[in-house]
Formats: C-alpha cells, structure tokens, sequence
C-alpha cells in the first residue's frame, strides 16, 4: 500500500503526546532497573505504585503506561545465541555470535523454536505472572527485535560495516536470512499475544543502524532488506523509527513507501530540513535529555516550532531523571504548548501563524542552536538562548 506523497502532509492537522514509560516507573518507585527486569513482583510492584504516583505527579494529560514484561529489544538475537547482559544500573546489553558471515549464515538457515529457547520461556512466564496480577489489562510481551540492519550488527558486530564492502554477495544472503527469523520471530510474538499476523492495517520497525549505511550504498543493503521485513509483517501502511540518519538519506523513506517516521535523535536533522528532504509525515521528539538545558519557554518555543515548520506532531516521554518538579513544570508546558498549537490548526489557523507564539530570540536560528547542541563535539541539550 503505497501513500500518495503529494497529499499525505496535512497542514490543517497537528498532533501532540506526552507518554510515561518504565523508566519513569522505576524511578518514581525506586525499583532499580536489573530487579525490573528479571523479577516479576518488582515489576508489578512498579506498576501497581508508579502509574498512581505518576498520575498524580504529572495529571491526566500524560498517558501512563499498559502493563509489559521489561522492554527488551534483543529477544530475537537472545532465541538465536546471543546472550543477554543484565548490570546493575544499566540498560540490557548482549552478545555478537557470528565470527564471520559464513558462519552467520550457516547458522540462520537452522530452524528455531523460539518459544523453548534463549530467556523466551522465562519471559513468558514473567508475563503469565503479570497478567495474574492485572487481570483486566492485557499485558505486553516486551522481549522484542529490531530491524534488518540493527539485527544484522547485533549478531555480526562492527564486521558487518566492512561485510558490506567485502563481501556485497555474502551481506545480501545474510541480511535475506535474518530477515526471515526476524518476520518468523513476530509471527511467533503475534501468535503468543493472540493477535493477527501479517497485520492487515499496518507495522513498524526500529533500525537505528541503518544510518550507518552510506547512501551510495542504501539502495544495494538497505532497501531490499526493508522490503521483504514490511512484506512479511504486514499488507497495510508501513511505519518506521530510524536515528541518525543523514539529510541525503532521507529520500529512501519515500522509496519504502512509509507513511510515518519517527527521527528520534538525529542531531544532523531539524524539522525544516527533513521538510525539505522527503514528504514522509513526522513527529518530532523532546527526549529526557534535552530538558535539563532548557528553560520551560524553550520547551514551548519547541512545540510551536514543530508545529511552524512541518513536523506532524511533537511528542515526548516522561522517562528516566523526570520525576521532579523542574520536570513537571517543563511538561506542563509542553502540554499546554501542544493544546494550543494543535486548537489553532484545527481551528484554520496557518502554521506559519503558529510562529508568533515563539518567543521573539527563538522564532530564528533555533533549530542551528539546536544542531550545535546535539552535535558530536557538544554536549546534549536542548536549544539555549545566547
């Protein structure tokens, strides 16, 4: 189902969100984050105590989150071999397994049970447990996978980026082969939560890696991948979450035939330039991160200039480092800039117009400053002032 590109911006529409996530869970109930993820009473715990206290902390414009296992995204690689860390204080990391594409694709040519293997019977226990404990919720199964390219690198490693220039034969086989687990892996994912698959409306995919790619390049590794993942998954509208990728990289998102994108972190993108650069819809994220190096007036110049200069929506998480009451105040506003952005829109108001609410230092030069400070050689803020 390809979009018709020439219409599918809607400048009379613009959206906003503000989410809670585990993170934000863990924090407000103090529940370190190796116990959530491998202790099911600590999780429930989490949930039970942490979305009242996030409700009332941050009041009802911010969505809480639905009960799910422990968000990890390397499930797949952990059914293939790949084994999954757990530190104390960090994020889940894991393993690479294959030494060479060789071996690689050798490998991925075995079937595999992944419903028996790697920490999947753990999970799904964790998860009987959880929906014990919230009967009248479904709970999400969050021991996930991510797309082609990101797959790829968690079970090559860095010799992926080379595979790709010495052995252009050897990364197509691998990259068709690893696909293919990925689409049987969601398959058995849809089956185990009872929903449907291929999902006839539509799919997403996560493949942050695939900026790393060069453009030269895109159309011989990238494409051809992405294509047979969204022809596996789903027969509808294809969505995708991909960081860091490039201005010259952006026009491959209309090649896929997605409907919606989701940036992410991309310090060398702002919203006027992917305007620019492809006509795929948008929204444009305020991550945890950037709210300690900006003032709440930055923060609503921020979703008036998402919505002024093309983004389909601004949205953010509360996560992790937000549970306070400089954060409150800075959400609040992103809320209050989004109802008011989004009431002018769809009351005919011009985007354009939106500019005015900006205040006057940021209504120029915000997105440069913004750059400056995502860049490599910056810290990571939001757009300051001079």
């Amino acid at each position: 189902m390809m979009p018709d590109y020439s219409t599918l911006r809607d400048p009379s529409s613009f959206g906003w969100s503000a989410t809670a996530t585990q993170g934000a869970l863990r924090e407000i109930t103090g529940t370190p984050i190796r116990e959530f993820n491998l202790q099911p009473a600590a999780c429930i715990h989490a949930y039970r105590a942490g979305r009242p206290a996030i409700a009332e902390m941050f009041g009802p414009d911010v969505r809480l989150p639905g009960p799910a296992t422990p968000a990890i995204s390397y499930g797949h690689v952990n059914c293939l071999g790949s084994e999954l860390l757990f530190p104390e204080g960090g994020e889940v990391a894991h393993t690479h397994i294959y030494g060479s594409l060789e071996e690689g694709i050798a490998a991925l040519k075995r079937p595999v049970d992944f419903a028996t293997t790697g920490m999947a019977p753990f999970y799904l226990d964790f998860r009987r447990q959880m929906q014990a404990a919230f009967p009248d919720e479904p709970v999400g199964l969050g021991f996930g996978a991510e797309g082609p390219i990101t797959t790829a690198y968690e079970l090559r490693g860095e010799g992926f980026f080379a595979d790709i220039f010495d052995d252009p034969e050897g990364v197509s086989e691998f990259l068709r082969l690893a696909v293919d687990s990925i689409v049987a892996y969601a398959g058995w994912r849809a089956q185990a939560s009872g929903t449907q698959f291929p999902n006839p409306s539509g799919g997403g995919m996560v493949d942050d890696l695939s900026s790393f790619i060069p453009p030269r390049r895109f159309r011989q590794v990238v494409l051809p991948a992405w294509e047979r993942y969204y022809r596996g998954i789903t027969t509808g509208r294809r969505s995708a979450h991909v960081e860091d990728l490039r201005a010259e990289q952006l026009i491959f998102l209309e090649e896929i035939g997605l409907w919606s994108y989701d940036p992410s972190v991309s310090p060398r993108l702002t919203p006027p330039i992917i305007v620019a650069n492809c006509r795929v819809p948008f929204g444009w994220r305020l991550v945890n991160f950037h709210y300690g190096e900006m003032t709440v007036q930055e923060v609503e110049d921020f979703v008036y200039l998402c919505c002024a200069d093309g983004a389909a929506s601004a949205f953010t998480h509360v996560s992790d480092n937000m549970c306070s009451p400089e954060r409150i105040e800075q959400v609040h506003a992103f809320i209050r800039a989004g109802k008011q952005a989004r009431r002018l829109v769809s009351e005919g108001c011009a985007r354009e117009e939106v500019r005015r609410l900006v205040s006057p230092g940021n209504r120029e030069g915000f997105w440069e400053r913004w750059c400056g400070y995502l860049g490599p050689n910056s810290s990571r803020g939001g757009a300051r002032t001079a």
